[in-house]
C-alpha cells in the first residue's frame, strides 16, 4: 500500500486533536508532548499528515497550551486553534471553523495521541474518499478485545449505519470486533453543516464527532469505510505503562525502516 494518494485536485488539510491533558499519564505534561521515539507523540501523527500532502495542519489545543506550541514551534505549516471548554471531540472540531470552514476540499480529524498512525493507511483514506466523492470516510480496525472502543454499526449490505461508543452498546453491540479508531476524513463544507446540527450529550454534556457520519448518512451522504487498519497501530496511551509500549514498537518500526 502506498503513502502517496493517487493525485487530486481538492485542497486537503488535517485538524489534530491535542488539547486533553492525559490524566493518567501522571505528572502535568500535556499528554500529546509525552515523548514517542525520540519527540512529542503529535509529531507522528502530523508526520503522518504531511506524508499525504496535508496542509495546514490545524492542531486544537487547550491544556497547558502555550507548551504545545512552543514544541511545535517550528514547523510553519501549524495553525493552532484554542479549545478553552473541553466539550468533546465535535466541539473541538467547530472552534476551527473559522480557520477552516472556507476551505473548499477535504480533512482529516485525528487524535494527536495516536502516534503509530501509517501515512498509507491515510493516503488509503483519501482514495476511497476521492473515488467515492464521499461526505466522511473512516478507517476501521478488528480487535480481538474492542473493549473501550466505538462500534462499526454495517446495514444488511455491509455498509455503514453508524458508531456506538462502548457505554452506548447493547449486549449483541458489544459483541462487535470492528472499532473506530479515530481515523476520518470529511468533505469540509459538509462536516461544518452537520456540526450546526450536532446535539449534545444528555449525559456527559459533550459534542461527539463520532454522530456527524450517522448524520451524513440519515440526509442521502455518502459515508464510506476503510477497513483492515493494523491493531498495533491504533494502541491507546493512557499510561505510562501504554506509553513503553508504544515507544518500543515506533522505535523498532523506524530501525527497520532505516535498514530496508
Amino acid at each position: 500500500m502506498s503513502s502517496t494518494p493517487q493525485q487530486t485536485d481538492r485542497p486537503l488539510a488535517a485538524v489534530i486533536l491535542a488539547a486533553g491533558k492525559g490524566t493518567r499519564m501522571g505528572g502535568d505534561l500535556p499528554k500529546v508532548l509525552h515523548h514517542v521515539a525520540g519527540k512529542p507523540m503529535v509529531h507522528w501523527v502530523a508526520e503522518a499528515c504531511r506524508e499525504v500532502g496535508a496542509s495546514p495542519l490545524i492542531v486544537v489545543v487547550g491544556y497547558q497550551s502555550d507548551r504545545v506550541r512552543e514544541a511545535m514551534a517550528g514547523d510553519d505549516d501549524i495553525v493552532f486553534v484554542e479549545q478553552t471548554e473541553q466539550l468533546g471531540t465535535g466541539h473541538a472540531v467547530e472552534v476551527c471553523r473559522e480557520a477552516i470552514a472556507d476551505l473548499v476540499g477535504d480533512a482529516f480529524v485525528l487524535a494527536g495521541d495516536g502516534p503509530l498512525i501509517r501515512a498509507r493507511t491515510l493516503a488509503a483514506m483519501v482514495d476511497r474518499h476521492a473515488a467515492s466523492s464521499a461526505s466522511a470516510t473512516l478507517a476501521t480496525a478488528v480487535l480481538d478485545d474492542p473493549t473501550g472502543y466505538g462500534r462499526i454499526i454495517r446495514d444488511g449490505d455491509g455498509n455503514f449505519e453508524g458508531i456506538v461508543e462502548q457505554k452506548n452498546t447493547s449486549d449483541t453491540e458489544r459483541t462487535i470486533d470492528e472499532v473506530y479508531p479515530s481515523y476520518a476524513i470529511f468533505d469540509v463544507a459538509d462536516l461544518f453543516d452537520m456540526l450546526k446540527e450536532l446535539p449534545r450529550d444528555t449525559v456527559s454534556g459533550e459534542y461527539y464527532l463520532t454522530e456527524v457520519p450517522a448524520m451524513m448518512r440519515s440526509q442521502g451522504k455518502r459515508v464510506e469505510l476503510v477497513p483492515g487498519v493494523p491493531p498495533e497501530d491504533i494502541l491507546s496511551i493512557n499510561t505510562p505503562e501504554q506509553l513503553a509500549l508504544v515507544d518500543a514498537i515506533l522505535q523498532q518500526r523506524l530501525h527497520t525502516e532505516a535498514v530496508t
